[in-house]
């Protein structure tokens, strides 16, 4: 492939990642907003967020699998297409049943681009490049991460909500034009092979239904998320039963049987876990503890995305030449340290007392997440890219929602302590990422299957 349509088709897939990471969180900032102009109550209008979160998770194996069996070029397309043309619905969606609607719409896009970008990036890499292309990848995870909210209160100081969703408008329309005309049609994988709908059903239980248990535990429904868990269990155990009787399975169990590849998703759900138990708790810490300001707060917490993407480049760089294994494990215990001092802070912690522990905790993580993403997308065969992708994004997904069902646990057993638990929350949340080290490490007395 031409140097010229390898690097346009990257972009595209980056561009991908991009949007769906940047939309997943930037209409938390304008709810407010939005209820006041829809003329609606706080509470259904956090199902904008809600809806997009659940739908996105419930579309990321389906859509790996299509990638497949059906061509990435085909359906990363209209995932992007779907996503760019479901923006325009939600700027200009006068009701909120039809701007509900049109963010799970959205949702379903951006499972799409998240689940297949890693997909294509192997795909179209020359293996001596691999580990710079993932450090790309790792880059636009967390830039997209640490800009989300700037970007958000940027366009509503001079516009509206809508505005919040037309800027994806014409990046999605040149994006999924230029991805048509220099991605190269890749060889389907078996053009008769049926779609497993039952798969898909109880891939929408076990995912869906485990998002949801975790956001009726934050709101204190209780017996609904015990409800709701019992049925996300029975329907993750019957996907597994269905899945072994599938020649083609929705659920990678062909990949998951391959020990780097299983103990690198490990890993994945546990740092994923312990980073978001940090994000969700560290607010309330820095706020009803520590007495700062939501702006103040904000800014405090932005070095450890940036320094995720300034970490990313020289992990990958040490990849070509060091074991993933080691530097996912170092990375992974730089977070430990680095959320554990967080949690032994002082009284009242100055800038100089938070800003070090920040940096180290994104530092770690970008030590962790390029080696790490390189093994899950190399641990496999090359035509098994599109499902080590998506479950490279289901794990994302999964150690997100633990950690924060565990969050939620822990404010609320513990919310009698002075701090309201923030400090238990990371406490535990360093005791995962150095399970998240001791699994990565374990990956050393594996070897890598054969392609």
């Amino acid at each position: 492939m031409p140097v010229w349509q390898r690097r346009t088709v990257m972009t595209c897939a980056l561009l991908g990642l991009v949007l769906a990471g940047i939309d997943a969180a930037i209409a938390n900032i304008a709810l407010p907003t939005i209820a006041t102009d829809l003329n609606t109550g706080v509470g259904p209008v956090t199902w904008i967020v809600n809806g997009y979160q659940i739908t996105a998770a419930i579309f990321l194996l389906p859509a790996a699998a299509l990638g497949e069996t059906r061509g990435l070029r085909a359906v990363y397309a209209f995932g992007l297409g779907l996503f760019t043309l479901a923006s325009l619905a939600c700027a200009l969606s006068s009701t909120l049943p039809l701007l509900l609607l049109s963010r799970v719409a959205q949702g379903a896009g951006s499972a799409f681009m998240a689940a297949l970008s890693g997909a294509i990036v192997r795909k179209i890499t020359p293996p001596p490049l691999l580990h710079r292309a993932f450090t790309a990848v790792a880059l636009c995870v967390a830039l997209s991460a640490a800009v989300g909210p700037t970007l958000a209160s940027a366009i509503l100081s001079v516009a509206s909500w809508p505005w919040l969703f037309l800027v994806n408008l014409p990046i999605g329309i040149v994006t999924v034009s230029l991805y048509l005309y220099a991605a190269p049609r890749h060889q389907k994988q078996a053009k008769t092979q049926r779609f497993d709908w039952t798969g898909a059903l109880f891939n929408a239980g076990a995912l869906g239904l485990g998002v949801l248990a975790v956001d009726a535990l934050s709101a204190g429904a209780h017996k609904l998320a015990e409800l709701e868990a019992a049925l996300c269990i029975a329907s993750t155990i019957a996907l597994i039963y269905h899945q072994r009787k599938q020649p083609h399975p929705l659920l990678p169990l062909d990949l998951l049987r391959i020990p780097l590849f299983a103990l690198s998703i490990a890993a994945s759900v546990c740092a994923y876990a312990a980073q978001i138990m940090a994000y969700v708790s560290l607010p309330f810490f820095f706020e009803n503890f520590f007495h700062y300001s939501p702006v103040m707060t904000g800014l405090l917490v932005t070095p450890w995305p940036l320094l995720v993407a300034c970490a990313a480049p020289v992990s990958g760089h040490l990849a070509s030449r060091h074991p993933a294994s080691l530097l996912s494990s170092v990375g992974l215990v730089l977070l430990a340290c680095g959320i554990g001092s967080l949690a032994m802070m002082p009284a009242n912690p100055g800038l100089a007392d938070i800003l070090p522990r920040m940096a180290i905790c994104g530092i770690g993580f970008g030590f962790y997440q390029t080696p790490n993403n390189l093994t899950v997308m190399t641990a496999g065969p090359v035509h098994r890219s599109g499902a080590a992708s998506g479950m490279m994004a289901v794990a994302r997904t999964m150690g997100w929602s633990l950690g924060s069902a565990l969050v939620a646990l822990i404010f609320d057993f513990d919310k009698a302590s002075p701090d309201g638990g923030t400090r238990t929350c990371l406490w535990v949340a360093m005791g995962i990422a150095l399970l998240g080290a001791t699994v990565s490490v374990a990956r050393r007395s594996v070897r890598k299957a054969s392609h």
